[in-house]
């Protein structure tokens, strides 16, 4: 016979805002709101709503401020621990990235997909269509795609999944980076990388991957 325990009503809360935040209905950087409103909503007490946002806090994914309400930080705890730590500096989350995309790219290039090279090829379009449309926001999410898709490439679930721990720094140091007109030598950074990938070079891809971040550091 197995024991049934009833999951406590804060736990079951602070699940429930857990989701909102992962499903991005309670975007990053944004105010959430009110805990009067929540528990009105919820039909739960103040109290319990309070002690679920301080769950939530603890693990990085909240930022309470003092008059100012409480706000999203992350949407995932490793990202969150970093930010509220202040491990997030630039040039950290570069020197992470550099890692791991130039392992991925060398393990990519030595297991080149057909398909995985068209979504690099799609996410390198989607970014220069951006860029000259001037759009912040698409060529983020362009730029993003191309990385995320080179780490995706290696084949190797674990790199995935550590890049994915950062991914709310990952966007936040490309945010911080971009600037119109980009410089040439970061496009043409970006294809090499592509290129390299796809001739199934893993020396060229790794030494490219590596020099992309770099340019990148150096055009701050």
């Amino acid at each position: 016979m197995s024991l049934v325990r009833q999951v406590p009503l804060v736990v079951q809360v602070s699940e429930q805002f857990r989701g909102l935040i992962e499903s991005g209905e309670w975007p990053r950087g944004e105010r959430i709101p009110g805990e009067n409103q929540l528990a009105t909503e919820l039909g739960v007490s103040r109290g319990t709503v309070r002690e679920a946002l301080r769950s939530l806090s603890l693990t990085g994914l909240l930022e309470p401020r003092v008059g100012d309400g409480t706000y999203v930080l992350a949407t995932d705890e490793i990202s969150g621990v970093l930010l509220r730590d202040e491990l997030s500096e630039l040039d950290y989350v570069f020197d992470a990235r550099a890692g791991i995309e130039a392992a991925a790219a060398r393990l990519a290039a030595g297991r080149p997909s057909a398909g995985r090279i068209k979504g690099l090829i799609a996410a390198l379009e989607a970014r220069d269509a951006a860029h000259d449309a001037s759009d912040l926001d698409a060529f983020v999410v362009a730029d993003t795609a191309f990385h995320r898709g080179v780490v995706e490439a290696s084949g190797n679930p674990l790199l995935l999944r550590l890049y994915d721990a950062i991914g709310d720094l990952l966007v936040e140091s490309i945010e911080q980076s971009a600037s119109f007109p980009e410089h040439p030598q970061l496009r043409a950074a970006h294809l090499d990388v592509f290129e390299a990938i796809a001739a199934a070079d893993p020396d060229a891809a790794a030494r490219a991957s590596y020099a992309l971040i770099e340019t990148v550091k150096q055009s701050q």
